[in-house]
């Protein structure tokens, strides 16, 4: 388990077939072994393979990290969201400092808020009087969000009208972000949705992260700042619908 373990923290992310291949033993024992050192806490399974818990806390900056990157753009998007969301609405925001500052700029009378984003909750409990449904689950610190089975199955059974939710990265087609649970949740809400938006600032425009939880093609639309640059808003805009922020 020693070599299995040097090469998931030297390479960060490994599949089951790359061990195979690289120290010769049958996949049944890399599956038995990945599963020991995942009790033991010192990998994160994943579908295929194994990532190194380095490697996320690494990677990706907390939520508290987020909330001071771009601000100026990210209040331009937050406020194309809120221009999309009408009275009488159940919507699903979910986690991001994107949708944290949604809050600002939201004015309609009644609205249902879903979100597994805890920031997000706390925010619009603050801010506003609206029915708010907090997702349940494993409270994941570094994004602040509830993930696991039990939000996923909460989620399975309700719908909503509008779904926003933010990425780590988008890659052409590719939605990015840097957790498998975390992605599959939010995947879950975009699909409980009648109309599934995507937020983004320019500078997660061409930029890759870990996990792909959905389909670019698949959403009504991306939501993202003016600064994005023309050749690259082209290239989206022929992969789904885009919405450009204006400046404040």
């Amino acid at each position: 388990m020693v070599k299995i373990l040097d090469a998931v923290n030297q390479e960060g992310v490994v599949t089951v077939t790359n061990l195979v291949d690289s120290l010769s033993v049958s996949s049944m024992t890399i599956r038995r072994d990945l599963d020991e050192l995942e009790k033991e806490e010192k990998i994160v399974r994943v579908h295929g393979g194994a990532q190194s818990i380095n490697f996320a806390n690494k990677n990706e900056p907390s939520y508290i990290q987020k909330r001071q990157i771009h601000l100026e753009e990210k209040n331009e998007i937050a406020k194309q969201v809120a221009g999309m969301i009408e009275d009488n609405e159940t919507i699903f925001l979910g986690p991001g400092s994107t949708n944290e500052l949604v809050s600002k700029y939201l004015n309609v009378e009644d609205l249902r808020i879903v979100t597994n984003s805890l920031p997000v909750f706390e925010r619009f409990r603050d801010e506003h009087d609206y029915e708010l449904c907090l997702v349940g689950g494993t409270y994941r610190s570094r994004s602040g969000a509830f993930i696991g089975s039990l939000a996923q199955d909460f989620l399975k059974s309700i719908r909503m009208h509008k779904a926003f939710v933010g990425v780590n990265g988008i890659m052409d087609n590719s939605l990015m972000n840097a957790n498998p649970d975390e992605g599959e949740t939010q995947s879950i809400a975009l699909n409980q949705s009648q109309e599934k938006y995507v937020v983004a600032d320019h500078n997660k425009l061409n930029h890759d992260d870990f996990y792909q939880f959905y389909n670019l093609q698949d959403v009504d639309g991306l939501i993202t700042d003016n600064s994005v640059d023309d050749e690259i808003l082209n290239h989206y805009a022929s992969i789904t619908r885009v919405f450009v922020s204006k400046s404040n």
